[in-house]
């Protein structure tokens, strides 16, 4: 069976193990936060709150900037029981999902392991949920409080996941994880009884067209056959199996699998719900094998989550998700170059600076970078990088032209005057997990001066990626029992709008609700998610004004 189960195994001898505490990101702790306010109740089931969603309407006439504020109330109802939730990769075999498994097992079973440096205990940094916190308030002392993210709500603890999947490679859990090449020896020596119970991935769908031919010799654990219905049938029933057979509650299926070529958006074959239903029962040849996979979890009810930058999401995915009221969300999983360039973008803007150009150089090995090799794979990733700093750069229109009214949106008047951006990637085999890229950013600053900004960071690409789909993963299913109401009009509970922007901070290229301004800002990005959560529980969002230290 394709999942991580308490296996009841014992690893190798290890001197390390039953010495080495639970590290505090991995650590249970039992849900405490009570909120004491009007504003909040608690039964046994739900977490009610009342919010004021506040923002103004704004008017620019004849020079003039007319502001009204405006505020709407709101309820909002978040179901106190964390679900038991399971995990669908497509793409388990990979260096992300092999990463992934191998770190839950590592987590749950607490194997600790040797390091050049010395003693490694397993742990959950990179997890924005389990290591970083939120300020709730100060103390009768005057200090902030500030607590894990995970704990604001009730949250699915990472070591709870049940986990299975999909690959092409039919290559066995622990055989892919030392093909990844990503962790330390000593601790693969010790998770691998636990990698090698697992066994290997189900069959997954391959369209040779999708993903580049170098990916050819992999594909030993296909779904057989080119009928496109048959694969999506047995996709749907993969699902309903694994939640069945594990008892859980939800399923949450997550693309982590090959970069594909963008689809083709066409009239009649992938624009609406029904001609996308149709374009498969007709294997048409541009539904995608991940188009595929989002249907299946959409008609069965289960969030479907893409982390890679191929246009999955055709405009027919998204209107199915809207009349199946199905969550979805994607895409491309915002790891290590985006962000930081995404936070440095940021700041020069902010500061004043006008960013000219932004050249970005990526040295990738690893089987992510052998089929980004290919040019059509390629440009999907190329989109994806390409876009991060757009809404950034365009919202200042001191140092950008403003964009023209009645221009299309997405193209280059749109969006207004904006840095010339270039996007490189060379693949290089001996690199392995260890993705090598330099950032040039060439700015305008005072007096038409000019400043040259260079960049390069190494990072461990697949060790970046885990704890985002994770993240992805605990989020999707928190969002699942949030329910919301018009408090003014006293409207029933409804669920949230099935497209989960809400997950952007972990996204390269976020997916929004349909004639949405896409918003990029890692700043502006954490701060909604933060607010939200507070807001299921009564509270305001951040505030760094802190008023009192500034009166007397």
């Amino acid at each position: 069976m394709s999942h991580i189960s308490s296996s009841g195994l014992n690893t190798p001898e290890s001197e390390l193990e039953s010495l080495v505490p639970v590290h505090p990101t991995s650590a249970r702790r039992p849900y405490s936060l009570v909120v004491q306010s009007e504003n909040t109740s608690y039964s046994d089931e739900y977490i009610t709150s009342k919010f004021t969603n506040r923002g103004a309407d704004v008017v620019v006439s004849d020079g003039q900037v007319i502001v009204t504020p405006t505020s709407k109330p709101y309820e909002f109802q978040t179901a106190r029981k964390v679900s038991k939730t399971g995990l669908m990769l497509i793409g388990m075999g990979g260096n992300n999902g092999t990463t992934l498994c191998a770190t839950v097992l590592a987590n749950r079973h607490n194997i600790s392991w040797h390091t050049k440096s010395g003693a490694q205990q397993p742990n959950y940094i990179g997890s924005m949920l389990r290591a970083s916190t939120v300020r709730l308030g100060m103390d009768a002392s005057g200090k902030d409080v500030h607590v894990p993210v995970s704990d604001v709500l009730p949250m699915v603890h990472p070591d709870d996941l049940v986990i299975g999947g999909w690959d092409i490679s039919g290559v066995p859990m622990d055989q892919a994880m030392k093909r990844a090449q990503v962790l330390d020896w000593d601790l693969q020596r010790q998770v691998a009884p636990h990698m090698a119970r697992i066994g290997k991935p189900l069959p997954s769908i391959y369209y040779p067209d999708f993903i580049a031919a170098n990916q050819e010799a992999r594909a030993d654990n296909v779904i057989p056959g080119q009928d496109k219905q048959e694969h999506l049938e047995r996709v749907r029933e993969d699902i309903r199996r694994f939640k069945r057979e594990n008892d859980l509650d939800r399923v949450v299926v997550f693309w982590t699998a090959n970069t594909e070529r963008y689809s083709d958006i066409i009239p009649g074959v992938n624009d609406t719900a029904d001609n996308v239903l149709a374009s498969i029962k007709k294997s048409h040849s541009e539904v995608s094998p991940s188009t595929v996979f989002a249907v299946a979890a959409i008609l069965e009810g289960e969030p479907f989550v893409n982390g890679a930058p191929q246009n999955t999401f055709v405009p027919g995915v998204i209107a199915l998700a809207e009349r199946h009221n199905s969550f979805i969300g994607g895409d491309d999983l915002k790891s290590g170059q985006t962000k930081l360039k995404s936070v440095l973008a940021e700041f020069l803007v902010n500061a004043g600076i006008k960013p000219l150009s932004i050249a970005s150089y990526n040295h990738l090995g690893n089987n992510d970078g052998h089929n980004l090799s290919a040019e059509a794979q390629f440009k999907s990733k190329e989109i994806s990088k390409s876009s991060v700093v757009d809404d950034m750069v365009s919202a200042n229109a001191l140092l950008y032209k403003p964009a023209e009214q009645g221009a299309v949106k997405g193209s280059k008047a749109a969006k207004g005057e904006h840095p010339d951006h270039v996007v490189v990637i060379k693949y290089v085999p001996a690199v392995g997990d260890s993705k090598r890229a330099i950032d040039e950013y060439y700015s305008e600053i005072f007096c038409g001066g000019r400043s040259t900004i260079n960049i390069f960071n190494e990072c461990e690409d697949s060790l970046l990626a885990t704890p985002l789909i994770l993240d992805l993963t605990i989020l999707t299913e928190l969002l699942t029992r949030v329910k919301y109401r018009d408090a003014s009009a006293q409207a029933e509970f409804a669920p949230l709008y099935p497209v989960l922007s809400l997950l952007s901070y972990m996204l390269k290229a976020p997916l929004v609700k349909p004639g949405t301004d896409v918003v990029n800002s890692l700043n502006r990005q954490r701060n909604a998610l933060e607010a939200f959560l507070k807001a299921c529980v009564g509270l305001e969002g951040s505030s760094d004004l802190l008023l009192e230290t500034r009166i007397w």
